[in-house]
């Protein structure tokens, strides 16, 4: 018989291992010495050691799940329990019961900071409706669009609640853009339909002006012509392309009235000649508005100048398109300033103008990739051809980078 501090084996070949509950049998050994036998369940028991001390580990050092551990738990438990090793038996059994201390632990705390998470990404999610909802009824279409789109970026990084709670919230959230885009859809649609009634009002004074044009009631007629001017201004923009094809019949119109009544007031030179004076020192003084800065400032100034030079009459004929000339210049900076100031505030059109520029550079980036790939390769025709093609759409990029300037980015 042959025997160690926690185990033994009879004449029989039966192994006993000793525990707290005393002796119990491990197995029965014939193929060989006692002290191999001892040694062959002495190793099965150091084998448990080592995979209670990596599952140890495990727990403390990972992110190995409550359930999982358990698992692992009960299976080496089950070979402990067995009695199939030779060793200190309830030195395991006590470690596997720590260990089963420290998962219902690490459970407790991770039920807890799930808790605190949801709390927090409610109390994320709560506010970003909060924010969202007030967007929604803001005039500031540019800034409050942008805001919109990143919060719902920021709804998308954050943890999901239960699904009551997180449906309940997104469908507040939802409803909010939409009622933003639908106003927002609402305002720029009324601008269009403002400029539409603009062009059809132009239409009708550009034909009345033309029917007039022919007319030699001085006097009623050029009165008639101040009126539709005034109507004109009072009409608002049209579309651009329809502007200033519009404004050239209505002041072609014009011309050719004047011009008629000049030849006829041929004797009144001198007055004109004076008018021609008064009219450049007009000019000179619209012309001081330019670089246009303040734009209201510049519109309510120049108007002033129209109407005083509206006021003075007729200038030589031959000296009409110079000083008219230098007018209409500065008019036209007034009108490309709004025009610029109608584009800056237009999220629609800078959205569209940012899609095609970032298709663009994608483009150029991929290109500039390909023709990196046939270098490497040793492919110099195809590099060639793609250089050339990345020309064409680099210069498409710079075009569209360019007209990007006019939004302010």
């Amino acid at each position: 018989m042959s025997s160690d501090p926690w185990g033994r084996v009879d004449e029989t070949g039966t192994v006993y291992v000793r525990t707290a509950d005393g002796e119990q049998v491990v197995g029965s050994w014939q193929a060989g010495s006692p002290e191999e036998a001892l040694a062959y369940f002495e190793r099965k028991y150091e084998g448990l050691v080592v995979e209670i001390g990596l599952l140890e580990k495990r727990v403390q050092t990972t992110d190995l799940s409550a359930k999982d551990a358990q698992v692992a738990i009960d299976h080496i438990r089950e070979q402990v329990d067995a009695h199939h090793a030779v060793g200190d038996l309830d030195a395991l059994k006590g470690r596997l019961d720590k260990l089963v201390k420290a998962v219902e632990s690490r459970r407790e705390e991770r039920k807890q900071q799930r808790a605190k998470q949801s709390d927090e990404a409610r109390k994320a999610k709560e506010d970003l409706v909060v924010e969202a909802e007030q967007l929604a009824q803001s005039d500031q279409w540019r800034a409050a669009g942008e805001r919109l789109r990143a919060l719902v970026d920021t709804w998308k990084g954050l943890p999901r609640l239960d699904r009551k709670s997180d449906d309940e919230l997104w469908h507040r959230f939802s409803h909010a853009r939409s009622a933003f885009s639908k106003r927002r859809k609402a305002h720029f649609a009324q601008l269009d339909a403002q400029r539409e009634e603009a062009r059809r009002t132009k239409e009708r004074l550009v034909a009345e002006a033309e029917a007039l044009s022919g007319s030699t009631d001085w006097g009623p007629t050029a009165a008639r012509y101040r009126e539709l001017m005034a109507d004109w201004k009072a009409a608002g923009r049209a579309q651009r392309e329809h502007e200033d094809d519009l404004w050239n019949r209505f002041r072609g119109a014009q011309d050719i009235f004047f011009a008629a009544r000049s030849s006829v007031f041929a004797e009144r030179d001198a007055e004109q000649s004076e008018n021609l004076k008064l009219k450049e020192e007009l000019a000179e003084e619209a012309e001081k508005l330019l670089p246009i800065g303040d734009l209201k400032s510049a519109r309510a100034t120049f108007r002033s100048i129209n109407e005083r030079w509206e006021a003075i009459g007729h200038v030589p004929r031959d000296a009409r398109p110079k000083v008219e000339g230098r007018m209409h210049t500065v008019e036209r900076a007034i009108q490309e300033a709004e025009e610029a100031e109608w584009r800056r505030t237009n999220p629609e059109a800078r959205a569209r103008a940012e899609g095609l520029t970032g298709q663009l550079q994608a483009a150029v980036d991929k290109l500039g990739a390909q023709i990196e790939q046939a270098r490497a390769q040793g492919n110099s025709a195809r590099a060639e051809k793609l250089e050339r093609e990345l020309e064409g759409r680099q210069a498409l990029l710079d075009q569209a980078l360019k007209g990007l300037q006019e939004f302010g980015g």
